[in-house]
């Protein structure tokens, strides 16, 4: 365990941080249509911004992260923050699409400080592991999901290129927060960059647990993410007709969603594995169809809101406690295989899911989901009985 007169402040300092850097990737969702309005283009031009976000920070993933194993996380964290500030404030200052795509791409690799964060929780106390890793990671999921509510209230006061520049103040904020508290970790790697990326394509083959989890994560992310950014369309529209902020404020439901998910890494931390993934699993389904059955309900879609967060954070916690258990030495490096095939599967599933929006609207875009919730079933089942 790693000890100073600071420790007890990391894990809090390390939640917020990474919840406010991994926010960059998603403030565009709740507010596509805004953009779109603002930009005169049509809305699936538009999705784009999101979709090349998540791909950016799966591109971070691969070819940053595992520095994290190489070079002082702390320092590398500031430095790529310091980048991210950059980015976000052209942004703000950006009218063109194809500018804003492309800069959406960049802000997604350079969000890639919260997953260097999230190991570094692991590291901290073994004992505690999953607790620490579930409140850090659900600080992520508080900053993914309170960026929907932040950038739509924003975005109906002064716009939605406010919401870049009240994001860039965050940052900033973190870079202080995290050069006073966030702990310093030995460098456990020693070789050159080309080998740091070979030994960690090396851990797919090595760990079946690894490809367990990854194949896992993409899938349920990717429903994660097909699910919010299809449900802007769905609730900006007929019956609905919300405004951005009112759209924003369904994040504090899976907010209420991601604090619950913790309790799971307190499971597997006694060994619950695959008990847990069939639950999680299992709420992932069973939301979706609720939606299916009643898609005009209000008090239906708050209720599965909540439940399909837990489903897929708990998954998320879950995988996490399996892979960080594999090699000690080799946490980023693990984390990269995992986070890289966890937001494949999120470009991926925003991917379909605007397709499945235009060709069938809330109907086609949940079927969607429910053929990967029960696709990641398969995989849970295959896994636990060791055949996959």
């Amino acid at each position: 365990m790693l000890i100073n007169d600071k420790t007890k402040y990391a894990i809090p300092v390390m939640a917020f941080s990474a919840g406010t850097i991994v926010a960059n990737v998603y403030y565009s969702q709740p507010i596509l249509q805004n953009i779109a309005g603002a930009l005169n283009k049509p809305e699936s031009a538009v999705g784009k911004i999101a979709m090349l976000a998540q791909m950016g920070y799966g591109v971070g993933m691969f070819f940053l992260l595992p520095l994290g194993d190489k070079m002082n996380r702390k320092r590398l964290i500031i430095a790529i923050c310091l980048l991210l500030i950059v980015t976000l404030v052209l942004i703000a200052n950006t009218t063109h699409l194809e500018t804003l795509m492309v800069l959406s791409f960049f802000a997604g690799i350079f969000s890639t400080p919260a997953q260097i964060i999230l190991p570094m929780a692991a590291s901290l106390n073994k004992e505690n592991r999953g607790k620490n890793v579930g409140i850090v990671f659900s600080g992520i999921l508080c900053g993914i999901l309170g960026s929907r509510l932040i950038s739509g209230w924003l975005t109906d006061i002064w716009g939605w290129q406010s919401v870049f520049w009240f994001s860039a103040s965050l940052v900033l904020l973190s870079i202080f927060l995290l050069s006073s508290f966030l702990p310093e970790v030995p460098v456990k790697f020693k070789g050159s960059y080309l080998n740091l990326l070979r030994s960690t394509l090396q851990l797919v083959k090595q760990y079946k647990t690894l490809r367990q989890a990854a194949l896992l994560g993409a899938f349920s992310f990717g429903i994660f993410c097909s699910f919010w950014t299809t449900l802007t369309f769905h609730l900006s529209g007929a019956p609905f007709k919300y405004p951005s902020s009112a759209i924003g404020l369904f994040g504090i439901i899976a907010i209420g969603g991601a604090l619950v998910a913790p309790y799971f890494g307190k499971l597997a931390d006694k060994g619950q594995v695959f008990k847990n993934l069939a639950l999680t699993i299992g709420l992932i389904i069973a939301s979706i169809i609720a939606m299916l059955l009643f898609p005009e309900s209000v008090g239906v879609l708050i209720v599965a809101i909540f439940f399909l967060d837990i489903g897929v954070q708990a998954t998320q916690i879950t995988n996490f406690t399996r892979i960080y258990a594999l090699d000690e030495e080799a946490h980023s490096r693990l984390n990269t295989i995992y986070m890289t095939a966890y937001f494949i599967g999120a470009g991926i599933g925003t991917f379909f899911g605007l397709i499945s929006w235009t060709l069938g609207g809330w109907h086609f875009a949940l079927l969607q989901m429910l053929l990967w919730s029960g696709i990641a079933a398969i995989i849970v089942w295959l896994s636990s009985k060791n055949k996959l």
